[in-house]
């Protein structure tokens, strides 16, 4: 079965069929440049031993020509019209999972049906492995690229269109403006490259915003190097919240019950900071073995290191 080619005038005749119009609310703005949808696929790299996630079916476009290429494909539109719409445009195949709900259970955990869905498709043969391609939506990006490192299985890649703004942020450099706990996050764990900047005018309807596909894989090595990984998202989510605060202070009133102001002093001694230096002037490393070192001496002293 052929894909649907994703034009302009293709999502207008149909959106006009159905008699529906795209929803700023779920963040429907759909690739129509079909290079750079090429760009996205090629970047991506599918064999037959992959399972992809999509989050944000659309009109599926994008969805059918991954099913032709993937071994399966798990993909999740929460607007029920879309899911009607993309279901007659996917009915050829028989690789395609699909589900109408929302891709997350809360900002901080993907949805369980999601999950269930992707680790039975894996389980399905031996040698599988995931990869999240999406035009995601501009309101569940953030979530979903954070979230799935979080997951087992992990993803062996990511490749999105998101915001540039978002883009930026995730591949940040320390004292830069945009520099935060996502770009630790993701940076700490992954090699990330911004493939390539859109315009708003290859999307339709239109966004307000500058885009971009970026490219995201999971590095083992730098995965192993963090020894406890929920505590160390709770501690660069925590530290950021004073971001611009003096790093002294901003531990000894976080670790406030669980550490001694000298323990703190003590611990921060070895790292030999200036007195005036703040979270966000750290690189990725020293906030990874800075994160550890309070874990380590919060366990000696018998006390969680997360509340």
């Amino acid at each position: 079965m052929p894909s649907p080619r994703q034009t302009q005038s293709y999502l207008i005749q149909r959106f006009q069929e159905a008699g529906v119009k795209p929803q700023t609310r779920h963040g429907q703005n759909f690739l129509i440049d079909l290079n750079l949808l090429d760009l996205l696929l090629d970047t991506a790299d599918l064999g037959p031993s992959d399972v992809v996630l999509e989050v944000g079916t659309g009109l599926a476009s994008l969805t059918a020509r991954m099913a032709e290429l993937a071994a399966a494909v798990v993909t999740v539109e929460i607007d029920p019209r879309l899911f009607q719409l993309a279901s007659e445009e996917l009915s050829a195949f028989d690789n395609v999972v699909m589900l109408q709900q929302d891709a997350l259970k809360s900002k901080n955990h993907m949805h369980p049906a999601v999950l269930d869905a992707i680790r039975a498709k894996v389980a399905e043969q031996p040698g599988r492995q995931l990869k999240l391609v999406a035009n995601l939506p501009y309101n569940v990006a953030t979530p979903v690229l954070s979230n799935l490192l979080s997951i087992e299985p992990l993803p062996v890649s990511m490749t999105a269109t998101i915001q540039k703004e978002l883009a930026d942020r995730i591949c940040a450099a320390p004292g830069t403006k945009d520099y935060s706990a996502l770009s630790i996050w993701m940076q700490a764990q992954c090699d990330i490259a911004i493939v390539r900047t859109m315009p708003p005018q290859v999307f339709w309807p239109r966004p307000k915003v500058t885009s971009a596909i970026i490219h995201i894989v999971p590095n083992p090595q730098r995965r192993a190097a963090i020894a406890d990984l929920p505590h160390f998202h709770h501690f660069v989510r925590s530290l950021f919240l004073h971001r611009r605060k003096y790093l002294r202070g901003v531990l000894v009133s976080m670790l406030k019950g669980r550490l001694e102001r000298t323990d703190v002093d003590a611990l921060l001694a070895a790292f030999q900071f200036s007195p005036d230096v703040r979270a966000e002037q750290l690189d990725v490393p020293t906030l990874v073995a800075l994160a550890d070192a309070f874990r380590q001496a919060a366990s000696t002293s018998g006390i969680a290191t997360d509340p």
